[in-house]
């Protein structure tokens, strides 16, 4: 069985296709759980949907108190019972082969800690889309191969810390390694590169493949997007970066140490959020990436 943790925070309409999505899987080894953290007063409707659906490998739980995003992706770790899991966006799309091609891969690297399958992404309306983001992630930063590549140590993590290229909603993960290191509560939007960094520095191995079975969803109302313009994503980055350099020389990595000191992707971004920030009139966010985007790499 494969657990499918969905934490759930916003639209009603784009959870239902979500949960539509893993239904429609070829493959019946899943195990779905909705973890919701809106408010009460927001909740309308959502647990009667899913009492109409009375399906047996499908379960509800709305949390009592608001835990935040990166509460919430923690607690589908806590939560996950089976020895590979999957954090799913809200509003994120599974294909009919996701669970059937992300347990051949299993098979086929049994020593796998991470599985990044083949991503299309969609727009707010379901549109398969190419932005400027993912050619970049795809044509700069990703690794180019055909079929299925396995990857690990610090080739990985230079490659990552180079630009993240991966699709974190769509990873499938070895629970037992999540569950050893978990997330770091005081990241609010970079949780997932912290994460899998840690993961690459403890031997974990990565198989990507280019089977298309996922669809991720990008629009411009994400908490990534909005903290982006407002530069505190790089704020936070700033410090994780700098952290992380530290922690890969301390690993004997000096290569993905000197990638984290330049953080170069992460410079790029900043700077293409400069026009947003201008638009909007707001000096201090000007600032914040200008800083972030120009200044020199610190030790």
């Amino acid at each position: 069985m494969l657990d499918i943790m969905l934490p759930h925070y916003g639209d009603l309409a784009l959870l239902k296709l979500a949960v539509t999505s893993v239904l429609a899987q070829t493959d019946d080894r899943w195990q779905l759980t909705v973890l919701d953290d809106n408010p009460a007063d927001r909740v309308h409707g959502i647990p009667e949907w899913f009492a109409t659906l009375d399906h047996p490998r499908v379960k509800y739980r709305r949390n009592p108190q608001n835990l935040g995003v990166t509460g919430n992706f923690q607690q589908c770790i806590d939560l996950a019972t089976q020895p590979f899991m999957v954090i799913m966006g809200c509003d994120d799309v599974m294909l009919p082969r996701y669970v059937e091609r992300v347990h051949a891969l299993i098979d086929t690297h049994p020593e796998a800690v991470l599985i990044q399958p083949g991503v299309e992404v969609i727009d707010e309306n379901g549109t398969v889309v190419k932005t400027l983001v993912d050619s970049t992630k795809r044509r700069v930063y990703a690794p180019r191969f055909a079929g299925t590549t396995v990857m690990s140590g610090e080739d990985l993590a230079v490659s990552l810390l180079r630009g993240n290229w991966l699709y974190f909603p769509s990873l499938c993960w070895r629970t037992e390694e999540m569950k050893a290191v978990g997330f770091n509560p005081s990241l609010k939007v970079i949780q997932d590169l912290a994460l899998i960094l840690e993961l690459v520095a403890r031997g974990g191995t990565l198989v990507a493949d280019e089977e298309v079975c996922f669809q991720y969803r990008r629009h411009g109302s994400s908490l990534s997007a909005a903290s982006a313009v407002t530069g505190g994503r790089f704020s936070e980055a700033r410090n994780f970066f700098l952290g992380a350099a530290a922690r890969m020389e301390a690993h004997g990595w000096p290569r993905a140490a000197r990638t984290a000191r330049w953080h170069l992707s992460s410079r790029l971004h900043a700077l293409t959020m400069l026009p947003s920030a201008a638009k909007q009139r707001s000096g201090s966010s000007v600032r914040v990436l200008t800083r972030y985007a120009f200044g020199p790499p610190r030790n």
